[in-house]
């Protein structure tokens, strides 16, 4: 397969099985990435990032390297759930594009894409991630291992993807969101991400969704405590980005990675401690910030969840859950889910 090169937002095949658009330029990549949520979040008395910041290229590479981790049980306890039951998906939603929101290397979707190819069903996919180059990498994989399927990629962020997503050629779709991201976000943004997830549906369509469920603390604490220090690394790398995109100069031995279970809000919650006072400018922002010895940076929560709440929460969002599975030690959950 030869891939042509990439010209004004598109980059394509010549057998056109590969179309990869990208969102996140010009005035688009201007009105997200414009600061207001970094100044919002330094700015308040408890300071806190997004998430989104950990995802440059480095940041998502980390994060592969975090799911082959033998202390992160999320990515394989999912990827064996996908493994086992994948087939009896793919029966029960007949025919649909897949669409993943935060595709990364796509590993864990070849199970769905072997089983609906099993079937004898036309293979499309439409990946979604904010890293170009790995969303690249990994569809340029899947078509030489794939050979019937088509790909129609978007850079993009979660919210905008939502928004931008054309009908599909195919009578139905799925929205894959897994690995549990979902418990990223607090109860407000769960609510805005689903409207954005209903909204981008037809009636009849399907949600596929992955949980990590609640279990000792001992194994959550481990899983973002990794004894190799990728996870401290994928943390600390968050300033490195917001250094290179605001003009920022965060002194990256200033800050320790420390993650722990707050088990009242069934929640882990990572955090950047800081060293020793200090201030921190950034340029592109024209924004100073006073950060204090011991004072920290939540950059982000991780929600365990519940399967029988989950589907009533679901439920009153519109999407009827049809069936869940899980590992065999209950550690993760898998939902499909119809509007």
């Amino acid at each position: 397969m030869t891939i042509l090169p990439k010209t004004g937002n598109s980059l394509t095949s010549s057998q056109t099985r590969l179309n990869i658009d990208y969102l996140l330029q010009g005035d688009l990549a201007s009105t997200i990435d414009d600061g207001s949520d970094v100044i919002r979040g330094l700015t308040q008395p408890r300071k806190s990032l997004p998430p989104r910041y950990f995802y440059d290229d480095k940041g998502s590479q980390l994060f592969e390297q975090i799911c082959d981790l033998p202390e992160y049980y999320p990515t394989r306890t999912e990827a064996s759930i996908l493994q086992n039951y994948g087939l009896e998906i793919a029966k029960k939603t007949g025919l649909c594009e897949l669409v993943e929101l935060g595709s990364g290397s796509s590993t864990k979707t070849r199970f769905l894409l072997d089983a609906y190819q099993a079937i004898g069903y036309h293979l499309r996919y439409l990946p979604i991630d904010v890293s170009g180059s790995i969303l690249e990498d990994s569809a340029k994989q899947l078509l030489i291992d794939y050979p019937s399927l088509h790909i129609h990629g978007l850079v993009s962020t979660y919210e905008l993807a939502l928004q931008k997503l054309t009908p599909s050629p195919l009578s139905q779709r799925m929205i894959c969101f897994l690995g549990s991201t979902l418990g990223n976000f607090n109860q407000e943004q769960c609510d805005l991400f689903l409207s954005n997830v209903t909204s981008a549906l037809e009636e009849g369509d399907y949600f596929l969704l992955g949980i990590d469920l609640q279990k000792p603390v001992d194994i959550i604490e481990a899983a973002y405590n990794d004894s190799q220090g990728v996870t401290a690394e994928f943390n600390l790398n968050m300033l490195s980005h917001l250094n290179s995109r605001f003009g920022g100069n965060f002194e990256l031995n200033l800050f320790k990675h420390r993650a722990f279970y707050n088990q009242d809000s069934h929640q882990i919650e990572m955090r950047l401690i800081c060293q020793r006072s200090h201030q921190v400018y950034f340029k592109e922002l024209e924004l100073s910030i006073n950060f204090t010895e011991g004072e920290t940076i939540l950059t982000e929560i991780s929600r365990k969840f519940n399967l029988e709440q989950m589907g009533e929460y679901l439920k009153s969002k519109g999407l009827t859950p049809l069936q869940h599975w899980t590992d065999s030690k209950g550690w993760f959950g898998l939902m499909l889910c119809q509007l």
